[in-house]
C-alpha cells in the first residue's frame, strides 16, 4: 500500500475535481460571486436538446471577477452553507 503513494505531497486524488465554465451574474457579495452555468442535455423522452441553467456560489477571495465575465470554477470543500466552488481563473472580461 505504501508504494501506491508517490513522493511526499504529490499524491493524486482518487477522483478529479469538477471544473465548469460560466458567466458571472452577480458580484454584490464580498469574496463571493454567483456564476450561471449552462448545461445542454437531451430530453429523455423527446430527444430534443434543452438548456438547463444552474447558479453556483463561487469563492473569489480577491474580488477579481465582475458581472459579465466568463470564468472557470473548480469544485472544493464546503466553504459556507451554499459555496462549494472556487474561482480558478477569469477566461474573458466583460466588455
Amino acid at each position: 500500500m505504501a508504494d501506491d503513494q508517490g513522493a511526499e505531497g504529490t499524491e493524486e486524488r482518487a477522483n478529479a475535481r469538477k471544473v465548469r465554465e460560466g458567466l458571472v451574474v452577480s458580484d454584490a457579495m464580498d469574496a463571493t460571486v454567483i456564476v450561471a452555468v449552462i448545461e445542454r442535455v437531451r430530453h429523455p423522452r423527446y430527444g430534443k436538446t434543452v438548456q438547463r441553467t444552474k447558479k453556483l456560489y463561487v469563492h473569489d477571495q480577491e474580488n477579481t471577477a465582475k458581472v459579465g465575465d466568463r470564468v472557470r470554477v473548480i469544485e472544493t470543500r464546503p466553504l459556507s452553507k451554499l459555496k462549494r466552488w472556487r474561482l480558478a481563473d477569469v477566461l474573458e472580461r466583460a466588455r
